[in-house]
């Protein structure tokens, strides 16, 4: 199957789900995630602030900057590449291109993501073979996923059915070292 067809069959089932089932995976995926200790001793996180039928990241986002981490949020620029900036609490965001919530501190460049200590990304599919994970099309978690170092583990965020066999990939397509869904977390490299 194609990206696109992919793209649309996942996008259909993520619409299929209830506003309690979103909750339900929201709240198995948050605890699943903030359980290991490698996330809990993450000082500087790099996270995104989810939209519609994503894997919500609200409450994880929250969860990890009351823990003491430092959490960057990304702001999408009009290359579509990704500047990051620090998270300081709910009331330290606004909407932003598109509308995406957007942190209002000061800008860290598309860089500071390098300096993270455990980067979290939003994915549509993640193959379980290969990590290699399916976004939205833009390209920016790609090259935001290109500048984080080999040993820094990389998270994906799914709902059930979305870890798959049957992932295409190009060559500038980013893998991800876990995935997290409600059933629990995977290793993947």
């Amino acid at each position: 199957m194609d990206k696109s067809n992919l793209r649309r069959e996942l996008n259909a089932a993520r619409a299929s789900l209830t506003a309690e089932q979103l909750r339900a995976n929201a709240t198995k995926v948050r605890e699943t995630l903030l359980d290991q200790p490698w996330v809990q001793m993450a000082g500087l996180v790099a996270c995104y602030w989810s939209v519609g039928t994503e894997p919500e990241t609200h409450g994880l986002v929250f969860a990890l900057w009351k823990h003491g981490a430092t959490v960057i949020l990304p702001v999408l620029q009009a290359d579509n590449d990704l500047d990051w900036a620090v998270y300081d609490g709910p009331d330290t965001l606004a909407p932003g291109r598109f509308g995406i919530m957007e942190p209002i501190d000061a800008r860290r460049g598309v860089d500071a993501v390098r300096t993270a200590a455990l980067v979290i990304v939003p994915a549509l599919a993640v193959d379980r073979r290969t990590g290699v994970r399916l976004g939205r099309g833009g390209g920016s978690y790609d090259r935001a996923l290109d500048r984080v170092g080999p040993n820094v583990p990389t998270v994906a965020l799914l709902h059930e059915g979305e870890l798959r066999d049957d992932v295409p990939s190009e060559p500038h397509d980013r893998h991800v070292r876990f995935a997290v869904t409600p059933a629990g977390l995977t290793r993947l490299m």
